[in-house]
């Protein structure tokens, strides 16, 4: 009897570690992220309070940017900002200024999206034919000069204000086509 327990011990002892070994693995592995979930999603780097300038030269294209938090997502592809503004200064062009809660940007800027609180102004504070436009959601192509949405906007000229849903904004013609339900009200 004694005989046979020596031959078992050190094979007991080898299915003990085995089983250790596959438990110890188990407990130590990390939890396996699900491809849509992001809660597991986590920024390559963030930035606070930062701005940019991006200058073309031939162009004479001013593109100014500031956010108070910039969050960049390698997998994605993608840089979100918090608190954002806008500005683009082009020759012989109004000046547009854009402000938004959050920006996601695509494509090294090429499709850029605001969301929340976002107000476009189109031209200077001081000039007789600004524009101001109000909204919840944007998308800026900004190397076509177009703004677009498929949301509710809020046009202000003077003292008349356009009410529709969705825009077209081509800052280089000058032109903004709104989509449907248009409304219009001038207030004396």
């Amino acid at each position: 009897m004694s005989t046979r327990l020596h031959i078992r011990s050190p094979l007991i002892l080898i299915v003990l570690l085995i089983f250790l070994t596959f438990w110890l693995d188990r407990l130590t592995r990390p939890l396996e992220q699900i491809k849509d979930d992001y809660l597991y999603r986590n920024p390559d780097y963030i930035a606070e309070n930062l701005s940019g300038i991006r200058i073309e030269y031939e162009h004479a294209v001013q593109r100014k940017f500031t956010a108070q938090k910039l969050f960049h997502y390698l997998d994605d592809k993608v840089t979100e900002l918090e608190h954002v503004n806008f500005t683009n200064i082009e020759p012989e062009k109004p000046l547009i200024r854009l402000f938004a809660d959050r920006a996601v940007i695509i494509s090294k800027g090429k499709d850029i999206y605001l969301t929340g609180d976002v107000t476009a102004v189109r031209g200077a504070d001081d000039d007789k034919s600004k524009i101001t436009l109000a909204t919840n959601f944007l998308h800026l192509i900004p190397d076509e000069s177009l703004i677009k949405s498929d949301q509710a906007v809020a046009i202000s000229r003077f003292k008349t204000t356009v009410n529709a849903n969705g825009l077209e904004f081509n800052n280089r013609t000058g032109i903004i086509q709104l989509l449907s339900n248009v409304k219009a009200v001038n207030t004396k």
